[in-house]
């Protein structure tokens, strides 16, 4: 499930407006779309409510508030997600946001302020272990930019320098203000009303569509079979005999319901899953040794007791 994150530093650089218009242009292709506002500002609250009035094509956009710390736990169904993100975010806030993304996207304009801010964001980011293996795909997107184009040559010089892809460069519109008035984008309009508009925000989507389709296909981890001790068959008979250890059983013959869930790669997990009631010995897995990006308690309980199948006595001590 891609995670589409609006990030940047600075308020008032575009991004909920950004965010909305790729909510909608997922929603038209046919896709669930979650649109997640973790502003304090609530800015996409008000055009939820505006939209849900109109007649739309497309799926319905579901709407999402939260704040940076909480856990994504998307609807059952959604497809993609879009986060739109409060100014300012940085330190343990701006991690969480970029361990969920897989793809992160800065819209700014062309001023010293929007720069430095956004080269600081930068700096932030390839900080971290997933940005900097390529496992998170990052690019500018310029907004508000003037029609006379020098703002845009002057933004693709300042990127070129910082080796980041400039994927769009998107002029300043009355239209984007007017459709947001009713909940709408400039996608939602007559293609003759925003034209320009339109062909600005193609690049965007072309990019997009190139990183979601760069994104790792999901590996899940199986059980190993177990090996049987080496030697005779005599040998092996005897160790079995006289050992202490608990009998291994094979992870094959565990089972459905203690199986270990399958989880899509980064994503929520355990949707729809129930952990079997019976208690098992020794199945306390220290929580350390899992993952725990958007895993409900059913899912950690299961996990739990699939280690204590497979390891027994892992969580004593």
């Amino acid at each position: 499930m891609p995670v589409i994150a609006v990030v940047n530093r600075k308020g008032g650089s575009g991004k909920s407006t950004l965010a909305t218009h790729i909510a909608v242009w997922l929603s038209r292709r046919g896709e669930k779309v979650m649109l997640g506002d973790i502003d304090r500002q609530r800015s996409t609250v008000p055009w939820m409510q505006r939209r849900a009035g109109q007649p739309v094509q497309g799926e319905p956009v579901q709407g999402w508030v939260s704040d940076p710390r909480n856990v994504l736990r998307p609807p059952p169904g959604v497809r993609h997600v879009v986060l739109d993100t409060p100014g300012g975010l940085q330190g343990f806030d701006l991690g969480r946001v970029v361990m969920y993304a897989d793809i992160l996207l800065l819209p700014m304009s062309d001023s010293l302020f929007d720069r430095e801010s956004a080269a600081a964001c930068l700096d932030e980011l390839r900080a971290h272990p997933r940005v900097a293996s390529g496992r998170v795909q990052v690019g500018v997107v310029g907004m508000r930019l003037e029609w006379t184009r020098y703002a845009e040559g002057q933004l693709r010089a300042w990127a070129a320098a910082l080796a980041v892809p400039m994927v769009a460069a998107v002029r300043d519109s009355r239209a984007f203000v007017s459709a947001a008035e009713r909940g709408l984008t400039v996608l939602d309009l007559p293609p003759e009303q925003a034209p320009s508009e339109n062909a600005d925000l193609g690049p965007l989507f072309e990019w997009i569509d190139g990183a979601i389709a760069a994104i790792p296909v999901p590996v899940v981890a199986r059980p190993v079979q177990g090996r049987m001790p080496q030697g005779t068959s005599a040998d092996r008979a005897g160790r079995a005999a006289t050992s202490d250890d608990p009998p291994h059983k094979p992870a094959a013959a565990l089972p459905a319901e203690e199986a270990p869930p399958d989880t899509e790669r980064d994503g929520p997990a355990g949707a729809g899953q129930k952990a079997p009631s019976a208690a098992v010995p020794g199945a306390e897995v220290p929580i350390s040794l899992i993952q725990l990006r958007s895993r409900p308690a059913g899912a950690l309980s299961q996990l739990r007791r699939w280690f204590g199948r497979i390891l027994p006595g892992a969580g004593e001590g």
